[in-house]
């Protein structure tokens, strides 16, 4: 499996196989695992997507940034992903780890339509 490098290449792959509202009830699950308050509608447009959860993970790490971790690892971000993010610039941190997150969600709709 090749993963997509932008977040508009993951949208339209999800979209070309069909997986996009597999992708949101993805989400949707493991911040319910992670106990964060956001219930994405499995018809949110990908922009909303891709703000929404570039909004929320900006607020975990500035406000309750023992959920955030807690959420990384709940969805399992890979640490040295995370790591290797320039962390001067918050604002760029959190839309870098956004789009982490979604690629690892992705990793997960994909391998269980594959597998």
């Amino acid at each position: 499996m090749k993963l997509p490098v932008t977040f508009e290449a993951l949208i339209e792959e999800a979209d070309r196989l069909d997986l996009y509202k597999k992708l949101i009830l993805q989400l949707n699950k493991d911040f319910l695992l992670a106990n964060i308050d956001l219930d994405f509608h499995e018809e949110i447009l990908p922009s909303s997507l891709k703000l929404l959860l570039h909004e929320t993970v900006y607020n975990l790490i500035q406000e309750k940034f023992t959920e955030y971790l807690n959420l990384l690892y709940i969805i399992d971000v890979s640490e040295k992903q995370v790591k290797a993010l320039e962390g001067n610039d918050i604002l760029k941190l959190s839309q870098d780890v956004s789009f982490l997150i979604l690629k690892r969600e992705w990793q997960k709709v994909w391998f269980r339509n594959n597998y």
